[in-house]
């Protein structure tokens, strides 16, 4: 850390300070980004690989001139750390940094901006000294609600990752409140992790990782064991947990455009089942995956005859059906929707596609869309029953509706006469309470009282 004096000196005394105390974080060891901390952190965590990070900066050339800063523009800078998103020397340097922390890089060409520069404002082959503050990070977020957080601890090797379907070998430890519960080798195929009692969240997290990475993986319950728990292993519902997640080596599945029509059906075949055999054990989530795998394959195929079109019909008409079955057990109701209009698009009497879109639109309060479908559904099978029952409950839900807006907008009327009445009496009490200026005036002008 630098002293008071070391902190006035000007930037090319700077430059020379670094230059020639300044610690070489590079990996090959060549002084290529030396640094020195101007203030220590505030704990001991540094950022891992992909972390998202916040920092603050003024970059200078080694003349003093300043061709850059976030402070100037009073927002801090954010990159993923470790994805090559900046010049090499943050990657390096920012890496080595704590929350809290500020210090400066002082980094050769080959770790800024190399020989080409970055014109106008900074020349060809130029040495730069940075003070970068590091404000915060986060580990990256691999969905879009934030239940799956990684950080890399180890990076891995290639530009490869598992596909859906592939077989992964994998060393876990799971824990949950500090205790670990779960410590392994394990192999898996991925969309399948929970026949080994792997939580979702690990099995998604699998297509974004490369063989050899390490990482942690923070989970919310939703992908870890949910609201169930996990009693086997002692873990209590609504568990959050934590994953190190090590990559020992994967074989991927083939891709759609490496299967011929007959592998498609076939493999869809076996996948409808695992998919079944997932709902009925209401792994939800994991049967939406298999599902998803089928419409993947065939949902494009075209240009077949008719009896290959007629399979490739009816596998996605199951698919699309039991999609729509599952998100509406997860309450995800406009996926439910889609998946429905799926199977309408391919034959638009589909009973089942037509009552499932009504629950999907009932629970979304879309009461009259909702009948619409149920009466739809008895136009194609006028003996069914249920949808009976359940345009009942629309109509009912309808009439409950209207008589909330009325009782709604007869109270919003009510304030507003109310409102007015008193604004009106105001004014009246303000007008009775005003001078009268014009008659004052016309008295004093009276001819009895300006002369005796």
């Amino acid at each position: 850390m630098t002293t008071d004096s070391e902190l006035s000196m000007d930037d090319q005394s700077l430059a020379d300070f670094c230059a020639k105390h300044g610690v070489d974080i590079t990996p090959n060891k060549d002084r290529g980004v030396c640094k020195v901390v101007k203030w220590q952190g505030v704990d001991t965590e540094k950022p891992m690989i992909g972390d998202k990070v916040y920092v603050h900066y003024t970059g200078k050339l080694l003349n003093g001139k300043k061709f850059d800063s976030s402070m100037d523009r009073k927002e801090p800078f954010t990159f993923n750390l470790g994805k090559g998103q900046v010049i090499k020397a943050w990657d390096i340097g920012v890496a080595t940094m704590q929350r809290g922390e500020v210090c400066w890089f002082l980094c050769k060409p080959e770790y800024a901006y190399g020989t080409a520069g970055s014109p106008p404002k900074i020349p060809p082959n130029s040495a730069l000294l940075f003070e970068v503050e590091l404000l915060n990070f986060k580990g990256e977020e691999l969905t879009e609600d934030g239940g799956i957080v990684r950080r890399i601890k180890v990076k891995g090797e290639g530009f490869s990752n598992p596909n859906e379907g592939a077989t992964v070998s994998v060393h876990i430890q799971g824990s949950c409140n500090g205790r670990v519960f779960d410590k392994r080798d394990v192999c898996f195929v991925v969309g399948e992790a929970e026949d080994v009692s792997v939580p979702l969240g690990v099995d998604r997290a699998m297509e974004k990782m490369q063989k050899g990475e390490c990482c942690l993986l923070y989970l919310k319950p939703k992908y870890g064991f949910g609201k169930e728990g996990r009693p086997k292993m002692d873990v209590g519902p609504n568990a959050e947990l934590v994953y190190e997640v090590t990559l020992k080596s994967f074989e991927k599945a083939k891709e759609p455009w490496e299967m011929d029509l007959k592998e498609k059906l076939e493999l869809a075949v076996l996948v409808k089942q695992k998919g079944t055999q997932y709902f009925k054990a209401a792994c939800y989530p994991q049967a939406v995956i298999q599902y998803q795998r089928i419409v993947c394959w065939l949902e494009m195929e075209c240009g077949l005859g008719a009896e290959q079109q007629q399979s490739v019909k009816t596998l996605l008409l199951v698919a699309q059906l039991n999609l729509a079955l599952c998100h509406l057990r997860l309450r995800e109701y406009a996926q439910a929707v889609e998946n429905c209009n799926k199977v309408i698009e391919l034959d638009e009497r589909n009973e089942k596609a037509l009552y499932r879109r009504g629950e999907a639109r009932l629970l979304r309060n879309e009461f009259s869309l909702a009948m619409d479908d149920f009466q739809q559904v008895l136009e194609v099978n006028p003996s069914n029953r249920a949808a009976r029952g359940q345009i009942c409950i629309c109509q009912r839900k309808i009439r409950e509706h209207h008589e909330r807006d009325k009782k709604i907008y007869a109270n919003m009327f009510q304030k507003f006469a109310e409102h007015d009445a008193k604004a009106r009496k105001l004014k009246r009490k303000d007008e009775s309470d005003t001078p009268e200026e014009s008659d004052l005036g016309a008295k004093k002008q009276c001819p009895s009282e300006d002369h005796p």
